[in-house]
């Protein structure tokens, strides 16, 4: 070899080294395919999930969940007034750390969206506005308005600055491969007319001008800007999104509402896992390549974070519940649809898609690149019935409004329909270590108006009263009366009236309580009566406003009020007398708020008395302490026989309860409250209630909580689990010997089947927790599932009718059978 060729060789090895190992190109791009992430096409799987709604000490475990759950990208939103209560002064620490949850997302090797708003609404205060910012002279949120936008861009540049000097976006080597600036905006933009349209503009300049190495969307903004990518929020976005408004601009799915957040007196809020599924691969099969479930978990509005009316507990239906524990099947359906759309993620992302109408209902669509690779969606649009599908030769059974996903345009993988995961039920479970509660209370003073500080002839607008450093405040008068004022008859009392802009009330007369009166989430005035007792002489009338959150969404948020705006008694020898001029005392939150009795110190700075026997004292705390219960499960306080309030754990605000707000159904809308394991010490922790109303603290029951109760419940036309099957470079293979469907159970926490507690394969009906046998059984039903399972951490059980009953023996031969199988999880003895 002369030197020249060996030159040459030396050089051409050296180029192929530097090729091999040379690093990935950082940055994102997007095309009207898909978001392309350092240098790779991408199928993203995203879920909401927000740092302040779980203690620190939750966020390995909940994003670690997600990851097994099949998603690779997390959403969340950045809380302006968290960040800054007060203007100029900023907290990133503990619960509010950003960038220690986005530096852990990367951890786990996770990308991020980051929504900086900074308008969020998230059923959170005000919609994350500090309330500041409502103050500032001649300010219009959400404008083309010169004072709004100053304070937006200001704010917006410290969130960018903070992640650009963390190095998180990702052509810097971190997570961030979107942001989002504004929120729905089109929801309001009518409102604001010109304004509007130069507001919209200017934020999308703005948010570009500050970063563009990242893209930068806009949900539900039909008029998004050219350099902007609008987006879908809904439940079906596969059916319902126009698509965007450009030809080079992906399709996304922002928020796929998993459920529906609820407002106190609401009934429960529900969707179904099949209903999710469904809604995901319409989305994919129209060229979709992200969805973002919103809520992936929705954790606890802790303290008072909540908008207006909203629960203490926050998407409790999500595929990862309040406490942290998989939902099921939510949770395992949507994994291995993720699954199955990976499995067509070259078709996906590269083919050519085509669309052929079968019916009104029926639908087949292929996404195929010329010899190498082919997936299929066949969609059953119906509702009520199911449907066989020919697709290339071959007949493919379709249950009720269903797609089945085929990889290779052959082999059905998954059916959104047909759940082949595992099912379970959440158990509270009264602890045994915190029981025998024993408590002590303190009562507030009832003020009169010489008590109290601030006066003004009317009662003052309890919004800008409070300035969102309370839920309460006190309002008080005085009027005197004659003898003859007052009504004569013994049957006939005086009637106090008060008409309030919102939210609540407690009134007292002389110090008594009177009673309690609150509007609701759609109607948030309400008008207070109620018969009084009054006396020759002074009489005091003395409110507890309470706001319960402020508003989060709508136009014009800054023009928003609360509180009594019209008080009366009526039914006097004269008339009505109208007292709303008659000079008022005012005080922001109440004594024992001030002085924090609900922490270690402030609690030494009353008088607590024991709670002997029934009690129901109107604005009284009551305290206790407890033992840290047994188990690492996550914990809970059942607070339904007590009224409405606020609770503390050790100092810890686990936010409001309001257990005397009945929905439709006759129950309160939420009753059991997380503890988390991060506020509870060995011994010793100190538990607060304050209670507005009046509830009997003898009840309150401290709780464990578990999901160790698991089912399946399958028919014999399932398909296998997605598990079956995987890639290999083009090839789609499978990976088991036998492709059988049958129910695959598995119990938490490395526990094991201690019981079986339900079996019967036939047509039985019901939903875990809650199954019954039908009209056909196989008496061998229980035996099968307790040799299978027994004793184990995870057990498969067959789908075989010669297992369960000889074919002369079958007592239904001629219908589908169905398995449906309960278990009890236990640790080890």
């Amino acid at each position: 070899m002369t030197i020249s060729n060996r030159l040459l060789s030396l050089f051409l090895f050296s180029l192929m080294v530097t090729c091999t190992f040379a690093e990935k190109p950082k940055g994102v791009s997007y095309d009207g395919r898909s978001m392309i992430v350092n240098g790779e096409r991408e199928l993203l799987f995203s879920g909401s999930i927000h740092y302040p709604r779980m203690p620190p000490a939750m966020w390995p475990d909940v994003i670690r969940k997600a990851k097994e759950g099949g998603l690779n990208l997390i959403q969340t939103y950045v809380f302006w007034n968290i960040h800054e209560p007060v203007q100029g002064q900023f907290n990133f620490e503990g619960n509010y750390d950003v960038v220690k949850f986005i530096k852990e997302i990367a951890r786990q090797g996770l990308y991020v969206t980051l929504r900086i708003g900074p308008y969020i609404e998230a059923e959170w205060n005000q919609g994350g506005f500090p309330y500041w910012l409502r103050e500032v002279p001649n300010i219009t949120f959400r404008s083309y308005n010169e004072p709004f936008i100053y304070h937006m861009k200001k704010y917006s540049e410290m969130v960018i600055d903070l992640m650009k000097k963390e190095q998180l976006f990702a052509p810097q080597g971190g997570p961030i491969i979107m942001a989002q600036i504004e929120n729905e905006y089109n929801n309001v933009q009518l409102a604001y007319r010109e304004n509007g349209q130069k507001y919209i503009q200017w934020a999308a300049n703005m948010a570009t001008s500050l970063y563009n190495g990242v893209p930068w969307i806009m949900c539900k903004q039909r008029d998004a800007p050219p350099h902007i990518i609008n987006t879908c929020n809904g439940r079906h976005c596969g059916d319902t999104f126009t698509g965007p408004n450009g030809p080079n601009k992906p399709s996304l799915w922002t928020e796929n509402w998993t459920a529906q957040y609820r407002t106190f007196g609401d009934p429960p809020s529900q969707r179904a896992a099949e209903d999710i599924a469904f809604s995901v691969a319409r989305f994919f099969a129209k060229n979709g390549t992200l969805t973002n479930y919103y809520m992936y978990y929705g954790g606890t509005n802790y303290g008072r974070t909540s908008s207006s009316f909203v629960t203490t507990r926050y998407y409790d239906e999500a595929p990862l519940d309040e406490f942290g524990l998989y939902r099921e099947p939510k949770w395992s359906h949507l994994r291995d649809l993720h699954r199955a759309l990976r499995l067509s993620r070259r078709a996906l992302l590269w083919g050519t898609p085509t669309v052929q109408k079968i019916s009104a209902d029926l639908e087949i669509t292929v996404y195929e690149k010329q010899g190498t690779d082919c997936t299929a969606f066949l969609t059953n649009n119906h509702t009520t019935n199911p449907a066989t599908i020919k697709f290339r030769g071959k007949d493919y059974y379709l249950p009720e409004k269903s797609v089945s996903i085929l990889p290779d345009c052959k082999t059905v993988v998954y059916n959104t329909q047909t759940i082949v995961s595992q099912h379970n039920s959440r158990n509270f479970v009264a602890s045994e270590k915190a029981k025998g509660l024993k408590w002590e209370k303190y009562q507030e003073k009832v003020p009169t108006s010489s008590d109290l500080p601030l006066k003004n002839r009317e009662p003052l607008e309890l919004y800008s009263l409070t300035k969102d450093t309370s839920d309460y405040a006190w309002y008080s008068t005085s009027v005197t009366f004659e003898r003859h004022d007052l009504p004569m008859r013994p049957d006939i009392l005086p009637v106090l009236q008060i008409a309030s802009m919102g939210h609540a009330l407690v009134a007292f007369v002389n110090g008594e309580y009177i009673g309690f009166g609150h509007g609701n989430n759609i109607e948030k005035g309400f008008v207070f009566q109620k018969p009084v007792v009054l006396k020759a002489g002074t009489n005091t009338i003395s409110i507890l406003a309470e706001t319960v959150g402020f508003p989060n969404s709508g136009a014009y948020m800054e023009k928003r009020f609360a509180g009594p705006r019209a008080i009366t008694i009526q039914g006097l020898m004269a008339g009505t007398l109208d007292i709303t001029q008659n000079n008022w005392g005012h005080e922001v939150g109440v004594f024992g708020e001030k002085e924090k009795l609900f922490t270690e110190e402030g609690a030494k700075k009353v008088k607590w008395t024991p709670v002997t026997g029934p009690t129901n004292g109107a604005t009284t705390w009551y305290k206790t302490t407890f033992d840290a219960p047994e188990g690492n499960n996550p914990l809970a306080v059942k607070m339904d026989k007590m009224q409405k309030g606020m609770m503390w754990v050790n100092g810890n605000s686990l936010g409001r309860y309001w257990s005397s707000f009945l929905s439709p159904l006759g129950q309160p809308t939420q009753f059991e409250y997380h503890i988390p394991r991060a506020f509870v010490k060995p011994t010793g922790n100190v538990l607060v209630v304050f209670e507005e109303t009046g509830g009997n603290p003898a009840d309150i029951e401290i709780q464990t909580v578990n999901r160790d109760t698991i089912c399946s419940i399958i028919t014999e036309y399932h398909p296998p689990n997605v598990k079956s099957w995987e890639r290999s470079g083009t090839n789609f293979v499978a990976i088991v010997e036998d492709l059988k469907t049958g129910a695959h159970l598995t119990c938490p926490d490395n526990k094991i089947i201690e019981k079986v507690e339900f079996a019967s394969y036939g047509n039985p009906d019901g939903a875990c927790g809650n199954l019954a046998v039908g009209t056909c059984n196989s008496a061998k039903s229980m035996a099968v599932a307790q040799e299978k399972c027994l004793g184990k951490n995870s057990c498969t059980i067959p789908i075989e009718r010669e297992i369960y009953d000889e074919p002369s023996k079958d007592p239904c031969p001629n219908i589908f059978k169905t398995l449906a199988v309960q278990m009890k999880c236990a640790n080890k003895k």
